[in-house]
């Protein structure tokens, strides 16, 4: 039976993620219940956008399905989510994105001009066009520096630098703990909407030569508006159970600032990508979409 397009959960409709470990996620009817030491919990999936899977989690076969099913994506992750090891598919269909991304990409001025907008739209100045793109690196550093000393300053949290070892993750300070985590979220959430609207997370146009390069080029983004105040928040109120208050933190950010609404929207208007260019999910439907542009001038030579 085919599937109405139209009816297709949109990634600005979801509302939040969620983080598990130790547990068992399984399918109880049209949800997902996941049981853990404490107990069970019925969690509704049709405004889920991400579920994070951490330690000790197993998950079964028809949880996946209606997972998929609402547009949910699902990423393996480490403790607190700050290691990626694998994630589910998105819910998109189009490819027309991931075209424009290759193209802006292997053309080095076009590549140029895409990362000054997205310098401009990150700090809302504008750069000298003939700067390479290590210099455009440099100034970027220094102003993420002056974002930590200020937010340092505005909630009275000490601040000794970015230092932390994955492999020792308790030995960080609670401020390092807290940025990681919340970093971690972004993250999350950047490659859920990246790879939902038909985006590769491989291809950067900052970053390069790492699996998530564009997802760690769409997270800086907002990392000055969202996750560095946060974490300072965070652990200016208190040192404690800086990870746990973090993620709850930031779930509660991200709502309020719209954040799964804006990012595919800055996206495309990064890359420069005109609403006109959609296609329609009727035409998702109708398999001759496919012979377009470079395809269709092939099979017309091929026909003569």
């Amino acid at each position: 039976m085919s599937q109405d397009l139209h009816i297709l959960p949109k990634l600005r409709d979801s509302l939040s993620y969620l983080y598990v470990e130790h547990a068992v996620v399984q399918r109880e009817q049209h949800a997902i219940e996941v049981l853990d030491e404490n107990g069970r919990i019925l969690v509704p999936v049709a405004s889920l956008c991400l579920l994070m899977l951490g330690p000790g989690t197993s998950i079964t076969h028809p949880a996946v399905q209606i997972l998929a099913a609402n547009g949910c994506s699902i990423v393996w992750v480490g403790q607190d989510g700050t290691r990626f090891y694998a994630w589910g598919t998105g819910e998109t269909h189009k490819g027309y994105r991931l075209l424009r991304q290759a193209a802006l990409v292997s053309d080095a001025v076009a590549r140029q001009e895409v990362v000054l907008r997205m310098y401009r739209k990150r700090f809302a100045q504008d750069l000298d066009p003939a700067l390479t793109l290590p210099q455009i690196r440099g100034l970027e550093g220094v102003r993420v520096r002056e974002a930590y000393a200020e937010a340092s300053r505005t909630y009275n949290v000490p601040w000794q630098g970015r230092q932390y070892d994955r492999s020792n993750w308790h030995n960080a300070d609670p401020i390092n703990r807290a940025l990681s985590a919340a970093n971690a979220l972004l993250n999350g959430i950047c490659h859920v909407a990246i790879v939902s609207g038909g985006y590769s997370p491989t291809l950067g146009f900052i970053h390069t030569g790492r699996y998530l390069s564009f997802v760690y080029d769409i997270a800086d983004l907002y990392k000055t508006e969202i996750t560095i105040p946060v974490a300072f928040e965070v652990v200016g109120e208190s040192p404690e159970k800086v990870e746990s208050r973090v993620r709850q933190t930031c779930r509660e950010r991200f709502r309020q600032v719209n954040l799964l609404g804006r990012i595919l929207p800055d996206i495309d208007s990064l890359l420069d990508i005109k609403a006109s260019e959609d296609l329609s999910d009727d035409a998702l439907d109708n398999e001759t979409f496919l012979l377009e542009g470079l395809w269709s001038s092939l099979v017309e030579e091929t026909a003569e």
